[in-house]
């Protein structure tokens, strides 16, 4: 049930026809930024724990 190689070249062939080239760098972007605070709160969270050593 693995996605292969033609599978992933069809998603990205769809992708930029219903976004353009112009859009995909934009929505990445925002993407990464998402990513980025998730993890930051994440580690926010985490900080005030000590974590165990194994």
């Amino acid at each position: 049930m693995g996605l292969g190689a033609p599978e992933i070249i069809l998603i990205i062939m769809a992708i930029l026809l219903l976004f353009g080239g112009k859009k995909i760098p934009e929505l990445m972007r925002g993407l990464g930024k998402g990513v980025k605070e998730f993890k930051d709160a994440q580690n926010q969270d985490g900080s005030t724990e000590e974590k165990p050593k194994v």
